[in-house]
């Protein structure tokens, strides 16, 4: 049983770790980190801040979405997003774990 946990741990670890495997998507977490706690940032707000189109920041967002580092929150026509809570100490979490082994 722990081999099958164990094996649940990385392919989350992996997942994490796909989701910051693009330079785009990492500048997208930094933006999104040094907003106020609890503040939230638009796709318009974020298409200003990257010298990328519009569409590959909304295809950037929904890979970090899917791969659990943020969620957004439907406002009117738009959509805010913020960095999930816990999301850092989990991914340090399974790092340490995998270099622990």
């Amino acid at each position: 049983m722990q081999e099958k946990n164990t094996d649940y741990n990385l392919d989350k670890l992996a997942e994490l770790a796909r989701g910051l495997s693009n330079p785009h998507r990492l500048r997208i977490i930094r933006i999104l980190a040094e907003l106020p706690q609890d503040n939230q940032c638009m796709v318009g707000s974020l298409v200003e801040q990257l010298p990328i189109a519009q569409s590959t920041v909304s295809q950037h967002l929904k890979i970090l979405k899917e791969t659990g580092w943020i969620e957004g929150r439907i406002d009117g026509p738009r959509v805010c997003y913020c960095i999930k809570k816990n999301v850092f100490p989990k991914y340090y979490q399974g790092l340490t774990q995998l270099l622990d082994n």
